[in-house]
């Protein structure tokens, strides 16, 4: 249908399990290098390797080394009745953070044969490597969990260039390691002790800082070396100071006969590396790492070169070319309108309306290709300058977003003109350049023909994932869906998504516990249906006043609750803070997930504080009543990369106890985003996302609206356009 691209741009990705978009597309391709002639060209491996918690180490033992910055790492290993899967980032260059998700088999606690744990562990650089100095790092392993992997240490690392040399570089490397490990790291050949340290408690709900056991109790060293012996092949030798007391003694998954292990590593390609070992004297090991850098993406971006402007002095010579005339024929302006439209339709983008006067011009555009706001403006700009008449010289630029004028651009012809080719042509139209509020359309506005009322469909794929139930750590419903959306008049939407579930066992989950409303627990109980109503809503986003943008939204807003929302939002275009409100009056639907409600219905809301930090880091606030009733507030902090990625995490705290809340103590979890381009190497504002919670509870859970607008707004005000304004001449 006449919208059908459109609407599945501003639609969901068809696949959205993150992790399988990871696996799937982006083993083919991560990180080549390419040769003059287009050969992947194999590199050495830059970034450091991992042992089997998924932290740059050895083997079971850390190394001081860090990820490069913005490094995002997904980690598998296996051995002895252990299983580790693992998710590290390094949102700073001193700093890692990691989520791992680990199966000791046998352990028999709480009545499952196979014990699963989640845990997080943060390390901390001390010291960089120098020519004579090693590097330093300081890490807590576990450090907010039940206690079973739990361990903090003081590392050491150096690297040596061997004496073999190719190409006349170094062939490979050797790097030394040697700590000292607390807790499980210092279960083996302890040296000292450094009080006492409590006992870990399985049965805890966890989920709350073990600062009474970080560096207590026994003290022991450990070391290794790992031998980069070429561009694929790499040895390592580790001496343990873990006794693995839990899988040796309580589960006697395996023996333990020596502190002594080995391994030989391969790396298959730049970013994905696997592992084959010897362990402790007695098990065989295996491990898989595949490493991302969100700036570095998998396929470069591939679009057809802008067109250059061409300068006025070269076509307009003559002082009649300027005349102002033109502006005062609706004939010539409405031709100039779609002769614009035509030139904006070829780069993908939605001309809105077009203000003409004789000597500037504002161009409303709609964009649904692109991530960077700076490169379509950029784009509008060019057509402007060749597709208008000579007379204008001013331009003002405004992409609009669901209804919503987002900022406008202000630039000069002439500096276009006369800039486009300078070496520091970016920052040149960034200083000369002006960045302010929108406003309301211009009375005069030529509108485009045909754009309201439109209407469209998509058919697709969905997936919809559950974590970690005990039972059965992962999963899964599988299925079809179609979504239908009625846009009658700008910033309206009519919205809603059909599915059809094929095959899944997300409906033999675990049966809700919790001791507060079920309002999110309760997910096996809506998954036990065939076909059901994902949403069914109306809703309106608009321009409510200057640096003031409003939403309001009516319906099935998602699959649980139905209702209505509102939203203000201060965000003024050249601050990096914004404020909201948002309030919402929900009932809780049926399981079957049709027209009918269920008795519970709770007015819930929040006040939000947005701040958006140096080198991409976003900075967010809620406070407020959540879901259950309960009242408190939220942080979240998120890396977002100019090409889309983020990754983050967010924790929240409220009046609910440790006891009421359950397992994990309060709520707290990890998101990311991955854009498509990134894989795909084609423009697209698609996305997968995903937001992974240790154990999903009741408390702190904040209702699902669609289409709330502070992501939209910050895309297209001022920091954004400044980060990247050297893809304003792309």
């Amino acid at each position: 249908m006449k919208y059908l691209s459109r609407l599945k741009q501003i639609g969901k990705a068809a696949n959205r399990d993150v992790l399988a978009v990871l696996l799937l597309s982006s083993l083919p391709s991560i990180g080549l290098a390419e040769t003059p002639n287009n050969t992947p060209k194999f590199e050495y491996p830059k970034t450091p390797t991992l042992g089997f918690y998924g932290t740059p180490g050895l083997m079971d033992m850390p190394s001081a080394e860090m990820l490069p910055d913005g490094q995002f790492v997904l980690g598998y290993s296996q051995f002895g009745g252990n299983q580790r899967l693992s998710l590290s980032f390094q949102p700073v260059p001193w700093a890692t953070a990691t989520f791992r998700y680990n199966g000791i088999e046998d352990l028999n606690l709480f009545g499952f044969s196979t014990y699963y744990d989640r845990s997080f562990d943060v390390r901390f650089r001390l010291l960089k490597e120098r020519k004579v100095l090693p590097a330093v790092t300081l890490g807590l392993q576990d450090f907010a969990g039940t206690g079973i992997y739990a361990g903090e240490y003081l590392v050491a690392t150096k690297t040596f260039d061997t004496p073999a040399l190719q190409d006349g570089k170094p062939k490979g490397q050797l790097k030394v390691t040697a700590g000292l490990g607390w807790g499980r790291l210092g279960s083996y050949g302890s040296i000292a002790n450094l009080g006492t340290r409590p006992a870990y408690n399985p049965s805890s709900t966890g989920g709350t800082l073990s600062v009474d056991q970080w560096f207590r109790g026994n003290v022991a060293p450990f070391a290794g070396v790992e031998w980069q012996l070429d561009d694929r092949w790499g040895v390592k030798a580790e001496y343990s100071s873990d006794a693995y007391v839990t899988e040796t003694q309580t589960s006697n998954v395996f023996q333990r006969k020596s502190p002594l292990s080995f391994g030989l590593e391969y790396q298959a390609r730049p970013g994905l590396r696997f592992g084959a070992y010897y362990l402790y004297g007695s098990e065989i090991g295996i491990s898989a790492q595949l490493q991302m850098r969100p700036n570095h993406p998998t396929q470069q971006l591939r679009i057809p070169a802008p067109v250059p402007i061409a300068p006025r002095s070269q076509w307009a010579t003559s002082p009649a070319h300027y005349s102002q005339d033109w502006a005062n024929n609706d004939a010539k302006r409405l031709k100039i309108r779609d002769v614009f439209a035509d030139v904006l339709a070829q780069d993908g983008l939605v001309l809105e309306s077009i203000v003409l006067e004789g000597t500037s011009a504002e161009v409303r555009y709609r964009n649904n290709k692109y991530q960077s706001y700076a490169l379509t403006n950029g784009r509008v700009a060019r057509a402007m300058a060749r597709g208008l008449p000579p007379s204008v010289e001013t331009f003002r630029i405004v992409p609009v977003r669901r209804g919503i004028a987002l900022s406008a651009f202000v630039v000069q012809r002439a500096d276009l003109e006369a800039y486009e080719f300078a070496p520091n042509a970016a920052d040149v139209i960034a200083n000369k350049a002006r960045i302010e509020a929108a406003g309301s359309p211009n009375k005069d506005a030529i509108v485009s023909n045909n754009l309201y009322p439109a209407f469209g469909t998509s058919f697709s794929p969905y997936t919809a994932p559950s974590y970690f139930d005990p039972s059965q750590p992962f999963r899964i419903d599988v299925g079809v869906e179609l979504d239908a959306i009625l846009e009658p008049a700008p910033g309206w939407k009519v919205a809603g998504t059909l599915r059809h579930r094929l095959a899944g066992n997300v409906k033999d989950g675990r049966a809700s516990n919790s001791l507060l409303p079920h309002v999110r627990t309760d997910q096996n109980e809506y998954a036990q249906f065939g076909t059901t109503l994902e949403n069914l809503y109306v809703s309106k986003r608009w321009n409510a006043g200057n640096n003031i943008y409003g939403r309001a939204t009516v319906g099935y807003l998602e699959s649980m609750y139905g209702g209505v929302s509102g939203e203000l939002l201060w965000k003024p275009v050249d601050s990096r803070l914004a404020l909201g409100v948002e309030a919402n009056y929900v009932q809780q639907r049926d399981f079957n997930q049709r027209l009918g409600f269920r008795d519970y219905k709770i007015l819930t809301g929040h006040a939000s504080a947005y701040y958006e930090m140096d080198n991409g880091f976003l900075v967010q606030v809620d406070a407020g009543r959540y879901l259950a009733g309960d009242v408190g507030a939220t942080l979240s902090v998120d890396r977002v990369f100019k090409n889309g990625w983020s990754v983050g995490g967010f924790v929240s705290k409220t009046n609910v106890s440790a006891a009421q809340f359950g397992e994990g103590s309060f709520d707290k979890g990890i998101r990311f985003n991955i854009p498509l381009a990134w894989n795909l190497g084609k423009p697209s504002r698609n996305g997968s996302s995903m937001v992974i919670r240790p154990t999903q509870r009741d408390g702190a859970q904040r209702l699902s609206v669609p289409d709330r607008l502070y992501s939209d707004i910050r895309e297209a005000h001022q920091k954004s356009l400044i980060e990247q304004r050297a893809r304003f001449w792309e």
